[in-house]
């Protein structure tokens, strides 16, 4: 009876062991690279600490377009034979600008630290320009046939450029820019649907305060890719962005000016994706 019930088990065993693809780690791409077009709606808001005091929603009171589109490159490269440890490498930008008669006043300190006013009826013309490269290292800490999940550690570096400048019973402009090296960690996972659909995701976070300066990233985004052949195919993606840079200084590298910014986007992107 105990050899019956051993053979029987010996024969579930082999029967699983059909429909069990061995885990190889050809079975993930070791390169690929996206090029795709973003649309996303955007949601800005600026204040300017030093020259111009100015805070102010750049879409709703500057006229800032709250649609807006861009190109988008994104590589990345598996660079052991396990194809455990990868490295990505990302880019895109908006470049805004916008012009309104403003409705209401806006309120805000001069260089001396003496409170003005922007009157409603003044004619403002406005900019923001963003820019994000990233570049990115993870492990796949847990990875078969259909399932890579891994571990990330990555760096953004943002040059932004924003400004105004404002014509009426009172003539005034100024501008800020800086370069904001913000380091993120993260989590992946990606999915094999079937042989020929995937679905991808990732999560990044970030948070610092170091004396006058404070920055957060929160980004999350999802896709499905088709491959339909061997080494070219689609995609769609979801993505979502939340940044919040203020500061008052030099305290962290890259960051020199007095003022606070806050820029979120949600968006979708159509790419093509070509694979190795």
């Amino acid at each position: 009876m105990q050899i019956k019930r051993k053979l029987m088990y010996a024969f579930i065993a082999a029967s699983l062991l059909l429909f069990i693809k061995p885990a190889l780690a050809e079975d993930w791409e070791k390169f690929s690279l996206d090029l795709g077009y973003f649309i996303a709606n955007t949601d800005t808001s600026v204040r300017l600490g030093s020259g111009l005091g100015v805070s102010v929603d750049m879409e709703d009171l500057l006229g800032l377009d709250s649609t807006d589109s861009a190109g988008r490159v994104r590589a990345s490269w598996r660079f052991t034979d396990n194809r455990r440890h990868r490295l990505d490498f990302q880019w895109f930008g908006f470049r805004r600008d916008g012009s309104r008669t403003i409705g209401e006043d806006i309120h805000y300190k001069d260089e001396d630290g003496n409170d003005q006013v922007i009157e409603a009826g003044t004619y403002v013309e406005s900019f923001f320009d963003f820019d994000i490269y990233q570049a990115a290292y993870s492990y796949s800490f847990f990875q078969d046939d259909r399932i890579d999940l891994a571990g990330s550690f990555g760096l953004y570096v943002m040059p932004i450029e924003f400004g105004l400048n404002a014509t009426g019973l009172l003539n005034v402009g100024g501008s800020e820019s800086f370069t904001a090296p913000l380091p993120v960690l993260g989590v992946r996972a990606d999915f094999e649907i079937t042989p020929k659909w995937y679905f991808r995701s990732g999560l990044q976070v970030f948070y610092l305060e170091i004396g006058e300066f404070s920055g957060s990233i929160l980004q999350t985004n999802v896709a499905i890719e088709y491959l339909p052949w061997k080494h070219f195919g689609f995609g769609l993606g979801f993505d979502s962005l939340n940044i919040k840079v203020e500061a008052d200084g030099d305290d962290y590298p890259g960051i020199d000016f007095k003022g606070e910014v806050n820029f979120h986007y949600t968006g979708l992107q159509l790419y093509a994706k070509l694979y190795f």
